[in-house]
């Protein structure tokens, strides 16, 4: 299967993608101050900038896109692989997870804890609120 678009408007599409203030990170981040805990964001002086940071606690939350990060849950439907272009899409996606894995191997090595939050857990609000209150606490 062929790109539809020409590299330039694909290009233009892609630069739209965000990584900061996404959908999912924007729930996320109201549940927990609906919860009432208090955080910061992306850290710059850890590895990885995670999205959501207890310096207190030491503990961190990353939000991830089931897609841009190759979420392993079979079940997950936004994991899926693009129909064309594979030659390109499976290295970039590949390189994505294997850099989350060592980041997360960084951060723990730190004395850090860390939790993923993938993008199809926001269904589930009731279950995403108990995982979120279990890992702050200290009972994940």
């Amino acid at each position: 299967m062929v790109d539809t678009l020409t590299p330039k408007a694909r290009s233009e599409r892609m630069a739209r993608v965000r990584n900061r203030d996404t959908k999912p990170k924007l729930v996320v981040r109201r549940m927990l101050h609906a919860m009432g805990y208090r955080y910061r964001l992306h850290a710059k002086d850890l590895p990885g900038k995670p999205d959501i940071v207890f310096r207190g606690r030491r503990k961190v939350i990353f939000v991830h896109g089931c897609f841009w990060h190759r979420h392993p849950d079979p079940a997950c439907p936004l994991a899926r692989m693009p129909k064309s272009r594979l030659d390109f899409w499976g290295p970039k996606l590949e390189a994505n997870r294997a850099r989350d894995l060592a980041t997360a191997v960084r951060l723990e090595a730190m004395g850090w804890s860390v939790l993923l939050v993938w993008e199809c857990e926001l269904r589930d609000r009731e279950h995403l609120g108990n995982k979120l209150r279990r890992f702050i606490e200290g009972n994940s």
